[in-house]
């Protein structure tokens, strides 16, 4: 059974940077892929990065793309790394894991009916 905790969410103003931190308990190989999704209020979730952890490659969505990075460390933690936000970044911020080989090992296009384990979210407010 995978865990995850979130944390590293708060208030930061626009142009400013955050770092978002998820710890993952339970076996290594049961986390194939990891992600980041959010979700502002009156909104549907949305992918922001994921992480094949195997091959550490790394894949963003468009909105976010040069300016977050993730990456992880000691196969048990992963990072979001957020620069240059701003107010549309607003969002509650969940770390996901999934445990079963993506079909031709790409983590990348991934939705969150695609990841099996899921932390409780941090928040994330960017002011104007």
């Amino acid at each position: 059974q995978v865990q995850l905790a979130e944390s590293g969410g708060g208030l930061v103003e626009t142009g400013g940077r955050r770092t978002l931190s998820c710890a993952a308990s339970g076996p290594t190989d049961s986390r194939k892929c990891m992600g980041w999704f959010r979700q502002a209020p009156g909104k549907e979730r949305e992918a922001v990065a994921h992480i094949n952890t195997g091959r550490n490659s790394t894949y963003y969505a468009d909105s976010v793309q040069g300016r977050f990075a993730i990456s992880q460390a000691n196969a048990k933690n992963v990072y979001l790394q957020m620069n240059s936000l701003k107010p549309a970044d607003t969002a509650k911020y969940y770390c996901a894991a999934r445990s079963w080989a993506p079909y031709g090992g790409s983590c990348g296009g991934l939705g969150e009916y695609d990841y099996n384990y899921w932390g409780q979210g941090t928040q994330v407010t960017v002011s104007s």
